[in-house]
């Protein structure tokens, strides 16, 4: 999850001391996403264990293709920022590690907790800042697709179903995308929601969705 900024970095750097300071951001929250997503409840009338399950992750997929998500897991190697999903300034990549190339790591700026730097934009931030890794590339893909890389040990970090419903509902820095400071949009609904879909899927035998 992402959403950069859109000061110069020369300012934004020297706002923060060079990643030495400034007052934490923590009071804000970002703005309110109108979005309502819908609890498992909604889907308990499918009596089709792999339909309910194909409606389920359509549901989760509001988060999931929501500029919060999809800004740390661009197609390329440079990160995306922002309500638009626009490119990184400054140009940055990911590296071998998700956390930049030495020079310009993420840290670089990103700091452990968002920082005010305008009375309506905050830096974000989180202790373990860094892009998803290449195989959990989806800007541009269908829910299907996502799903399927979500679902592939080999591409999601060698994560299994369960270990998969706990980074969707209790991760920190997927939490991020609902506390992402002044100045950019909160993904829908709750991360709570998030992992209560992610739960109700993978007990419903996390079915894909079909290409559309």
């Amino acid at each position: 999850m992402n959403g950069m900024g859109r000061l110069a970095p020369a300012v934004v750097l020297g706002l923060l001391g060079a990643c030495g300071g400034g007052d934490a951001d923590a009071g804000v929250t970002g703005t309110p996403n109108a979005e309502i997503l819908e609890g498992p409840d909604a889907f308990a009338t499918i009596s089709d264990d792999g339909e309910r399950a194909r409606a389920l992750f359509t549901e989760m997929g509001k988060v999931l293709l929501h500029p919060r998500c999809v800004n740390c897991h661009p197609a390329g190697e440079r990160p995306l920022q922002g309500d638009d999903s626009r490119p990184h300034e400054p140009s940055v990549v990911r590296g071998a590690s998700g956390m930049g190339e030495p020079g310009m790591l993420c840290i670089t700026c990103h700091q452990p907790e968002n920082v005010r730097v305008e009375a309506d934009w905050a830096m974000p931030g989180h202790p373990a800042w860094h892009l998803a890794p290449a195989s959990l590339a989806w800007a541009g893909k269908s829910l299907a697709e996502i799903c399927a890389q979500l679902k592939d040990p080999a591409l999601n970090g060698g994560m299994d179903l369960e270990e998969l419903v706990h980074h969707m509902g209790e991760d920190s820095l997927v939490g991020w995308g609902w506390s992402p400071g002044a100045g950019r949009e909160r993904a829908p609904g709750t991360q709570s929601g998030l992992g209560e879909l992610t739960r109700a899927w993978v007990d419903a035998g996390a079915d894909c969705p079909a290409e559309s």
